[in-house]
C-alpha cells in the first residue's frame, strides 16, 4: 500500500485506519475490493467538523493479511472505531450492522448504504456460500485485475462512471485477501441478523440507490425491522455504489442526518 494522504494520519490496528479532523468520531466502512480510501469523495466533506476515520476491513487494503468472519470482524471494528457513528457501504453497511447489534453502546448513530442483514432462507444462504467459494476460486485462477473487471461488470455496478470506478485503489488489494473476504465474509457465510435488528439501539439511515432496486427493497424492510429509530432515502440518479455515483448527494444526506436524526427524507 502508499503511503498516507497528506493530511492523514495512519493508524496501526488489528485493522488499519486513516484519521484526520477532530470533533464527534465519524467511521466509514467500504465495500468489497475497495479499501477505506473509497469513501474520501464523501468523507472530506466531515474533516471540519468530525474525526474522520477510513477504516480497511478486513482483507482489503493494509488490513489484508487479516482473515476473520463477519462476527470478529465487527469486534475488531469495535476496537478501532470506538465510540462513533458509523457510516457502511455494502460489505461495510453489514460490519456496521453487526457491530450495531453485538455492540450497540458504542454506535451514536448508523448509516447504511446498499446493505443487508444477511440471507435468512437456510438454502438461499447455502447457495450464494457456494457462488462466493466459486468467485474465491476465479480470483485465485484469474488473477485480481481479471476479477475486479468482471466484478465491475455486475448489473450492479451498471450506472458507475469508469472514472468512478477507483480501478487503481482496487487494483491494491491482494488475491489471498480478498478470497478471505469472500469466503469467511461473505453473504453466504455471515449468520443472518434480521431476526436481531431490534437490537439496534442507534438512530439509523438506511440509503439505497434510486436505481438499486433489489438494495431499495432490501432497505425498506431493513427500515421496517430495526423500527422507529429507522428511516430510509434514495439517492436520486444513482445505482448500488452511490456514495462514487453522487458523493456530494449522499455527504448531504449523512450531514442532514447526523445533525438532525429526523430529518433525512423518507420513502
Amino acid at each position: 500500500m502508499s503511503d498516507p494522504l497528506p493530511g492523514w494520519r495512519r493508524v496501526h490496528g488489528r485493522l488499519a485506519s486513516l484519521q484526520r479532523g477532530a470533533g464527534p468520531r465519524l467511521v466509514f466502512v467500504h465495500g468489497f475490493t475497495q479499501t477505506g480510501r473509497s469513501w474520501l469523495p464523501v468523507a472530506e466533506s466531515f474533516i471540519d467538523s468530525h474525526e474522520v476515520v477510513l477504516v480497511d476491513a478486513p482483507g482489503h487494503g493494509w488490513s489484508a493479511e487479516v482473515s476473520v468472519d463477519m462476527a470478529v470482524g465487527a469486534d475488531m471494528l469495535a476496537e478501532v472505531g470506538g465510540k462513533a457513528s458509523y457510516v457502511g457501504y455494502s460489505m461495510g453497511g453489514r460490519l456496521c450492522l453487526h457491530l450495531a447489534v453485538a455492540h450497540p453502546h458504542l454506535v451514536s448513530s448508523l448509516v447504511l448504504l446498499g446493505a443487508t442483514a444477511g440471507i435468512d432462507d437456510d438454502t438461499l444462504r447455502a447457495e450464494r456460500q457456494a457462488a462466493d467459494e466459486r468467485l474465491a476460486i476465479e480470483l485465485e485462477t484469474t488473477g485480481i485485475e481479471a476479477f475486479l473487471k468482471n466484478w465491475l461488470a455486475l448489473d450492479l455496478f451498471t450506472s458507475l462512471r469508469d472514472d468512478a470506478r477507483g480501478m487503481s485503489e482496487r487494483m491494491t488489494n491482494t488475491v489471498a485477501g480478498l478470497a478471505s473476504s469472500l469466503r469467511l465474509a461473505g453473504t453466504g457465510s455471515q449468520a443472518s441478523l434480521w431476526a436481531l435488528l431490534d437490537l439496534v439501539a442507534a438512530p439509523t439511515l438506511v440509503l439505497a440507490g434510486e436505481l438499486d432496486p433489489k438494495f431499495t427493497e432490501l432497505g425498506h424492510r431493513l427500515r421496517d425491522e430495526i423500527g422507529d429509530n429507522a428511516i430510509f432515502s434514495t439517492i436520486a440518479g444513482a445505482g448500488h455504489a452511490a456514495h462514487l455515483e453522487a458523493p456530494a448527494l449522499v455527504a448531504r444526506r449523512i450531514a442532514d442526518f447526523l445533525h438532525n436524526p429526523a430529518s433525512a427524507p423518507n420513502g
